[in-house]
């Protein structure tokens, strides 16, 4: 999760947001060599007052500055049509959840179950054990099996909601009427946490999200016991 003065994003959990880092550091890195190209050549005409009548019409120069921009759209931009592929791309998950927005809170359904699902409410501030995160933590969390594809169905009762999770790269609109669905893989245990990132009435900032991986073994007792007591 985040860290007070933190600059970056967070620690990646998902294959795709370590794809996202990548590609955010490879982007970070040209937009720093054209600012410092860019910062170069105005201090240069700023502060100098010889001129080079070998640039003032230059055929090679122009052909130079329409070339190059090209090629570095290019560089950004085929990687970054190759992240959103493999962010739409669903194969075979192992788990289908359902994630109902509401106001104010979530409601999840494990579809591959009969009768499995709950509602998550934001656990109150007088209401935190040690080690709990004031309005991040929820009375129920979303348990899923690690190193398993995982398929969100997202969608909402009222209003607009999104249901985002940053350390593990997704972000979907839950549009009432509409379902959307993501995809992605939790590859390590953890508790990952997100919020609500659609401004959805007085208390959008009350409905958390909170994702726990656990291995397989885990997930299925946690289940079993869920529908022992349904």
């Amino acid at each position: 999760m985040a860290q007070p003065a933190q600059l970056g994003f967070q620690d990646a959990a998902s294959p795709v947001m370590e794809e996202l880092l990548h590609f955010h550091d490879h982007a970070l890195m040209i937009v720093f060599l054209i600012s410092t190209l860019v910062l170069y050549i105005i201090i240069a005409m700023v502060s100098t007052k010889l001129t080079n009548k070998y640039i003032l019409d230059s055929q090679e120069i122009e052909i130079m500055w329409t070339i190059l921009p090209a090629v570095i759209l290019v560089l950004i931009a085929l990687p970054s049509l190759r992240i959103l592929y493999l962010m739409d791309e669903i194969n075979d998950p192992h788990l289908t959840i359902k994630a109902m927005g509401h106001q104010w809170y979530w409601s999840y359904e494990y579809t591959d179950y009969e009768n499995l699902g709950f509602d998550s409410y934001m656990v109150p501030t007088q209401d935190l054990t040690p080690g709990q995160f004031r309005l991040l933590e929820t009375d129920h969390r979303m348990i899923i099996p690690m190193e398993s594809p995982i398929r969100v169905l997202v969608s909402a009762e009222d209003v607009l909601h999104s249901w985002a999770v940053p350390s593990l790269g997704v972000k979907m609109d839950a549009v009432p009427g509409r379902l959307n669905q993501i995809a992605f893989i939790a590859s390590h245990p953890g508790l990952f946490y997100g919020q609500c990132s659609e401004i959805c009435g007085a208390n959008h900032s009350f409905m958390p999200i909170v994702v726990e991986a656990v291995p397989l073994e885990h997930f299925e007792n946690w289940s079993s016991l869920m529908l022992e007591d349904a």
